[in-house]
């Protein structure tokens, strides 16, 4: 008899309890949190690089097309299109239209001076043109 009691002791004492079981699923939660607390902003990090990037590639297509005609182009659309420039020798970016927009889809804006100046402007993670967060050429 007294192996009976020992085997129907340890069947109530196998499973885990309930209150093991949340403990186990708090610390589960505690460390999903500071996983995607660590890296969460690693994707917002790579747009605005691959932003600063397209602006470089952006810019760097301005000077040649500068070096061609003699001027800077009215608009980025000049970088894919002959606008009737006698020297043209574009396209100077290789895509369409959607090489003249930022990571999140808004397209850059472009500014030129009278001068020797221009520059290209992303409106940045808010889509707001003028906020903080715009990533421009300088």
């Amino acid at each position: 008899m007294s192996e009976r009691r020992y085997e129907r002791r340890w069947d109530r004492k196998s499973g885990f309890t309930l209150v093991e079981m949340l403990m186990v699923v708090v610390i589960i939660g505690i460390l999903s949190a500071v996983v995607a607390t660590k890296f969460g902003n690693k994707g917002e990090t790579a747009r605005i690089n691959a932003t600063r990037a397209s602006i470089a590639a952006i810019g760097s297509a301005v000077e040649v097309y500068q070096l061609d005609t003699g001027r800077y182009p009215s608009s980025l659309d000049n970088l894919l299109t002959s606008s009737g420039e006698p020297n043209w020798d574009g396209p100077y970016l290789r895509g369409d239209k959607a090489a003249l927009a930022d990571s999140w889809g808004t397209p850059f804006t472009y500014k030129a001076s009278s001068g020797n100046d221009y520059k290209v402007i992303s409106a940045g993670p808010d889509g707001q043109t003028g906020s903080g967060d715009d990533i421009t050429s300088f």
